[in-house]
């Protein structure tokens, strides 16, 4: 597996290998060893799965906060999304910014979300199952989020507001202007 730095320190994009034959394929999705020398420590306690039935479904910008904050390792098992992780760090040196990438079924591309950033994706295509293993069980207590279209942040996203499909529970989260960030910044390490 191939891991990569983004433009947000913590924040990494796993390519694995793909061994073709005239059966098929076979890919290893996770490897504790493989990410973990690449600097990804987490231990994952639960994984989930989502399908979204229409292109231009958003699903963001969710995070839990502090005592059950999560990192999550994201990939596609159907279809393509583009997926995006912003940076809520207090202190950091790039806090409020945010990166994304095209994550596709085919590529088997998967995304790590360090804690303390909040996450999020649109579907590039029509029935799209996204999977992803989180380091913390889920808290509703602790759940929080960011509109996923705030002006301040100017995530890129490739559908329109007038086009997105949300959740009546995403169309009133609270702008980043408003947030008062429970995650600090720890000088990278």
């Amino acid at each position: 597996m191939d891991v990569e730095a983004t433009s947000l320190p913590g924040v990494l994009l796993l390519k694995p290998r793909y061994f073709h034959d005239a059966r098929g394929y076979f890919v290893e999705t996770y490897n504790a060893r493989s990410v973990g020398q690449a600097g990804l420590t987490a231990t994952f306690v639960q994984d989930n799965q989502a399908l979204s039935r229409k292109r231009g479904t958003v699903r963001a910008l969710h995070f839990q906060v502090p005592p059950k904050a999560q990192a999550k390792l994201v990939r596609v098992l159907r279809g393509s999304i583009y997926d995006v992780a912003v940076d809520l760090r207090a202190g950091s040196p790039t806090y409020g910014r945010w990166v994304a990438a095209n994550l596709t079924a085919q590529g088997g591309e998967q995304i790590f979300v360090p804690r303390g950033f909040a996450h999020g994706y649109c579907t590039i295509e029509d029935d799209t199952e996204v999977a992803y293993k989180v380091d913390d069980y889920y808290a509703p207590e602790c759940e929080q989020g960011l509109i996923w279209d705030d002006p301040l942040l100017g995530v890129g996203w490739p559908v329109s507001p007038a086009d997105a499909i949300l959740s009546d529970k995403d169309r009133k989260l609270p702008r980043f202007a408003d947030f008062a960030s429970p995650f600090r910044y720890d000088g990278g390490r």
